[in-house]
């Protein structure tokens, strides 16, 4: 396991806490470095900010509460019962959301995430989302693309999926930024690990758009990622893995 222990996450303005989403074992880990960090913010990739207003002292009592409070079922994630530690362990964090609308993420995969981005208030450029990708990390993000999709789904629409990650990538990174303006630091993000890597995920937008704003990365895996993926992290942890369905399973039926 890296970085080491959990209790003891190196001080940055922003910690990024990757996750497989349905493990229960990364979000135990996650409140275990909530719990240390003790930030003025917990930002999460589940909610948008709309949901997250519904934080309120009152419904953050017991899980619930909140879990209904939030809405949580409204947007497709594991049961809230995996993520309520995380909430527990910062009783006094602010909740931010930083979820997109779903027709803005979908409407991306046509239009482009310039436009879209910009439709939100945000500034396409100064974020680069105006700067096509090299041709070979355009490549190897379809590609990934396709393989999250059960290779199930037309090559070509592939583009637009990758356009689509990159566009929630700075929106989250933009909400990130305007968090630890309005609370201060240290802020947490709670993600998936594809886009918490250095490389092309959130810190990406973040290091544009606040290059002031230290960041220390944490993934969470089921199995030692290969050298070149472990290296977009500050530090890694493998889990055991979580008791799941085959999520392929109902392309093939």
């Amino acid at each position: 396991m890296l970085p080491g222990n959990l209790d003891t996450v190196p001080d940055a303005d922003v910690i990024i806490i990757g996750e497989l989403h349905d493990n229960p074992f990364h979000h135990e880990n996650q409140a275990q470095a909530v719990a240390a960090i003790a930030p003025k913010a917990l930002v999460f990739e589940m909610l948008t900010p709309e949901q997250a207003s519904g934080a309120t002292p009152e419904a953050r009592s017991d899980a619930d509460t909140l879990g209904a409070a939030l809405r949580w079922t409204d947007g497709g994630w594991p049961e809230f019962s995996l993520y309520w530690p995380i909430f527990e362990a910062a009783p006094d964090a602010a909740i931010v959301g930083a979820a997109l609308p779903r027709d803005l993420v979908r409407r991306s995969v046509m239009e482009g995430a310039p436009a879209i981005f910009l439709e939100t208030g945000g500034d396409p450029t100064a974020l680069g989302l105006d700067q096509a990708l090299p041709d070979a990390e355009q490549a190897e993000r379809e590609a990934l693309q396709m393989e999250a999709h059960c290779d199930a789904m037309p090559m070509e629409m592939m583009g637009g999926m990758v356009a689509a990650q990159r566009l929630r990538d700075a929106a989250f990174a933009q909400t990130v930024a305007e968090a630890v303006e309005t609370y201060g630091s240290p802020v947490v993000l709670i993600t998936g690990n594809g886009h918490a890597r250095r490389d092309w995920g959130v810190p990406v937008y973040l290091s544009r758009i606040a290059p002031e704003i230290g960041m220390h990365i944490i993934g969470q895996f089921e199995s030692a990622p290969e050298p070149g993926y472990a290296a977009q992290f500050d530090g890694w942890i493998v889990t055991d893995p979580a008791e799941r369905e085959d999520p392929c399973a109902v392309f093939r039926s």
